[in-house]
């Protein structure tokens, strides 16, 4: 387990109301939401398409104000401007000039965030190597693939070193190579002490690399903490794969004390309750089988996900 360190991002009771139609009517799209994210640590910022996850990141980078609550980052009010040179963000959908080369496009926004000249073409040059795209740095954006413009992305998030980085939808329209280079990139801010605070839906990429999780639906948090504490450290389910295993053997185990989940003869997966593994282990050694293998079944991020979702249906 990682050490905690010092929250970094906090939000208390936010709420946030949009007018619709001709002003008249509200429409509420947050709620009461409360969260934190600690020092040098990935935080994973989950919900459906439309559950206010985009609301919320706008009001953490002052584009938006709040109807009632407060948002702050590094002890200050997100309404205050003197701290923003310690953030970076990368929204969901970002726009780069298509004529320019990856070098160029860095160069200019470090011209913009106030790096000294002295410092420019090295920084420019650390972040085309920690997003691996050394080997494309003098080739024009219009020729880059989304994964390759999602890596842009992030490096002009980390041109002025920030200390919290902010990710919207990062992995979203990339490929599973893709993906995978933007986590390593992650992994790699978090090695170097970074908080980086993701906005996702994509649960398999969370449950990866975050340390910990807030699940937002409808506009409410649902679930937060470490993924391990969310999908129970403690499994009361087991799987247990055997071999050399007869019909009548398998059926015997399968009435008695497991579920027959595959397979016949020489490889056959059960799962049974904890508390049955021992009937189930004496039966497969009676019978002249053998035990592949014995582990523990825990849920997965993404049924915790579903089981909010399913129970913000209900409160409807």
């Amino acid at each position: 387990m990682r050490a905690q360190g010092r929250e970094v991002v906090r939000v208390e009771n936010l709420v946030k109301d949009f007018r619709v139609g001709f002003g008249i009517r509200k429409r509420r799209v947050l709620s009461d939401v409360s969260f934190s994210a600690l020092e040098g640590e990935i935080f994973g910022f989950v919900g459906p398409n439309g559950a206010g996850k985009t609301t919320t990141l706008k009001v953490l980078m002052g584009l938006i104000r709040p109807t009632s609550g407060s948002a702050s980052i590094l002890g200050r009010n997100v309404a205050e401007s003197e701290f923003r040179d310690q953030i970076g963000f990368l929204p969901e959908n970002p726009y780069f000039y298509p004529f320019l080369t990856a070098r160029e496009i860095l160069d200019f926004y470090a011209r913009l965030s106030g790096v000294d000249s002295s410092l420019r073409v090295r920084r420019v040059d650390e972040l085309l190597n920690l997003v691996h795209l050394e080997h494309a740095a003098d080739m024009r954006l219009k020729t880059f693939s989304k994964g390759m413009l999602q890596r842009v992305g992030v490096a002009q998030a980390l041109i002025h070193d920030p200390s919290v980085i902010f990710l919207d939808e990062p992995m979203s329209g990339l490929d599973p190579i893709g993906r995978r280079e933007i986590r390593e990139v992650i992994l790699a801010l978090r090695a170097t002490g970074k908080t980086v605070f993701m906005n996702t839906h994509i649960l398999s990429d969370v449950e990866m690399i975050c340390d910990r999780v807030a699940i937002i639906v409808k506009g409410a948090i649902r679930q937060q903490g470490r993924i391990a504490d969310l999908v129970g450290a403690e499994s009361r389910e087991v799987q247990i794969v055997v071999a050399g295993l007869s019909a009548d053997a398998a059926h015997e185990i399968e009435l008695g004390q497991a579920t027959l989940i595959s397979g016949s003869g020489d490889h056959v997966e059960f799962r049974a309750d904890d508390k049955r593994v021992q009937d189930i282990l004496r039966v497969v050694l009676r019978c002249g089988g053998r035990v592949l293998s014995l582990s523990p079944l825990r849920p997965s991020l993404e049924e915790v996900f579903m089981a909010a979702v399913a129970a913000a249906e209900e409160d409807r």
